[in-house]
């Protein structure tokens, strides 16, 4: 008898990236990341699952004991009736009060600020990774483009070297 290939359940199957924010890890030294879900409308999940979201201007903040996201853009669900959303609200993040508590200790003792760095669907809900994070100056960027480019061709060497070409 053959066996029958299992079902894969449709909750695990849209476990995937919707947006990123790759300029975070460029502008921003990350000191501590959270995983925190996100509350959101209808409309807005459905605009999500066809892949449109854009992380590039957001930024979270602590008002009254709450996270909100804010800044983030999500597209008006194309099929959308006049129950559309606002592309541009600002959303509740949802996290526990321990951590709500921490970040915002750290974030008012430490010149800190909170930053999304992916929003992405864990087991059928949507989740963002929020970083706890410091802002780069200039020489800090330059550096770590430095540090990079002689990693980078150290690697290339160690290949060189490997194949047999010096």
């Amino acid at each position: 008898m053959a066996k029958k290939p299992k079902k894969e359940d449709p909750a695990k199957a849209n476990n995937k990236v919707v947006a990123t924010n790759r300029r975070a890890r460029h502008n921003y030294t990350i000191l501590d990341t959270y995983e925190a879900g996100i509350q959101l409308v209808g409309t807005e999940v459905k605009s999500l699952r066809e892949g449109q979201a854009s992380l590039a201007d957001a930024f979270a903040t602590i008002d009254d004991g709450e996270v909100w996201l804010r800044n983030v853009h999500i597209p008006e669900y194309h099929h959308g009736t006049w129950t559309n959303h606002a592309p541009r609200r600002n959303r509740k993040l949802l996290l526990h009060r321990k951590q709500i508590d921490q970040l915002m200790g750290r974030v008012r003792d430490g010149n800190l600020t909170l930053v999304p760095l992916s929003l992405y669907f864990k087991d059928g809900k949507v989740k963002v990774e929020l970083a706890l994070a410091r802002g780069k100056e200039a020489r800090d960027k330059r550096q770590d483009l430095a540090r990079r480019d002689a990693e980078r061709e150290i690697i290339r060497e160690l290949g060189r070297r490997a194949k047999g070409r010096t």
